[in-house]
């Protein structure tokens, strides 16, 4: 399984703010469209 990591490096680190993790690249998508359209998400393995 993979989640999609976007680091906001306008936010202190510790704000509620500054990571946002989406479980699908479709939500990530969907997000940015509304929120940030030029930023990025990275994909991570989640470790079991």
């Amino acid at each position: 399984m993979t989640v999609f990591v976007y680091v906001n490096t306008r936010k202190h680190v510790g704000d509620k703010d500054h990571i946002k993790m989406f479980a699908s690249q479709d939500a990530a998508e969907t997000w940015f469209e509304e929120n940030d359209p030029e930023g990025v998400a990275f994909e991570y393995e989640v470790l079991e």
